[in-house]
C-alpha cells in the first residue's frame, strides 16, 4: 500500500468528467494498482478513483492513470508532504458474525467434531470478561471453553486466553483447558495457541452441514 499526502488537483475523463479544484488530500495506490483520493470527509468513499486494472504513470509533477477502457485519470501534484508504503495483508481477514454462529450451533451438536469423546455442556458460557462460545466435557470429565472464529487469528487467541484465565478461578469448572476453532487458523495463532497450551482444530463449514451427502458419489 502507497499513501501519499499531497496539496494536488485532478480531472477525469471517462462515463463522465469531473474535476477537483486544489487540496490537500491522500491518495492511496493499492497492490492490485487500484487508485484512490481521498479527502477527510465522506466516511470511506473516496472522492475520485481508478479501479484496477489500469495503468500508472508518474512524474514529479502529475500521475496519470489510464485504463483499457479509455478512462483517464490525471492528478496534478502542487507539493508532496508524505510519501510511504507499507506491505499490508491481502486477505480480508473479515469475521463475519453470522457464519460464526452458524459455527456455534454447528459445532455444538456434536462437539466430537472437534475432539472425539467431547460432549456439549453449554453455548456462551458466561465469564466476567465475556461469553465463551462453547464449554464441554472432555472423555474424562474435564472442562473445555472452545471458541469459535471465521478465521483463527492471534486476537482469538488472546481472546480465549482471558476466558480461561477467569475459569481456572471458579473452583466448579476448573481444572479447564482451551480449544480454538476456525475455517483457517493462521500459523501465528497455531504458535501462540500451542505456546499457552492450548489446542487448535481446523473445520469445514460444507463438511458440518452435511453438504457432501447432497452429491452422489461413484465410490
Amino acid at each position: 500500500m502507497r499513501l501519499l499526502i499531497a496539496r494536488c488537483s485532478a480531472t477525469y475523463d471517462g462515463r463522465l468528467s469531473s474535476t477537483l479544484t486544489s487540496a490537500v488530500r491522500l491518495l492511496m495506490v493499492k497492490a492490485d494498482g487500484c487508485v484512490a483520493i481521498h479527502a477527510d470527509v465522506g466516511a470511506y468513499k473516496p472522492v475520485n478513483w481508478m479501479n484496477a486494472p489500469n495503468h500508472l504513470q508518474e512524474t514529479a509533477e502529475r500521475w496519470t492513470v489510464t485504463n483499457p477502457k479509455g478512462e483517464r485519470l490525471v492528478i496534478e501534484l502542487e507539493e508532496v508532504l508524505e510519501d510511504v508504503t507499507y506491505p499490508l495483508d491481502t486477505e480480508r481477514g473479515l469475521t463475519l458474525d453470522g457464519v460464526e454462529k452458524e459455527l456455534q450451533v454447528l459445532l455444538a451438536d456434536p462437539p466430537e467434531h472437534l475432539e472425539p469423546g467431547l460432549r456439549f455442556v453449554q453455548r456462551e458460557f458466561r465469564t466476567d470478561v465475556g461469553p465463551v462460545d462453547l464449554l464441554c466435557r472432555d472423555q474424562a470429565g474435564a472442562a473445555v471453553a472452545v471458541e469459535i472464529k471465521r478465521i483463527g487469528e492471534i486476537d482469538g487467541v488472546e481472546q480465549l486466553t482471558r476466558y480461561l484465565e477467569r475459569m481456572q478461578r471458579d473452583p466448579l469448572i476448573a481444572p479447564v483447558r482451551g480449544l480454538f476453532a476456525a475455517t483457517t487458523i493462521k500459523p501465528q495463532a497455531r504458535v501462540l495457541a500451542e505456546s499457552r497450551g492450548i489446542g487448535w482444530v481446523e473445520v469445514d463449514v460444507g463438511a458440518l452441514r452435511g453438504e457432501d451427502e447432497l452429491h452422489p458419489r461413484l465410490f
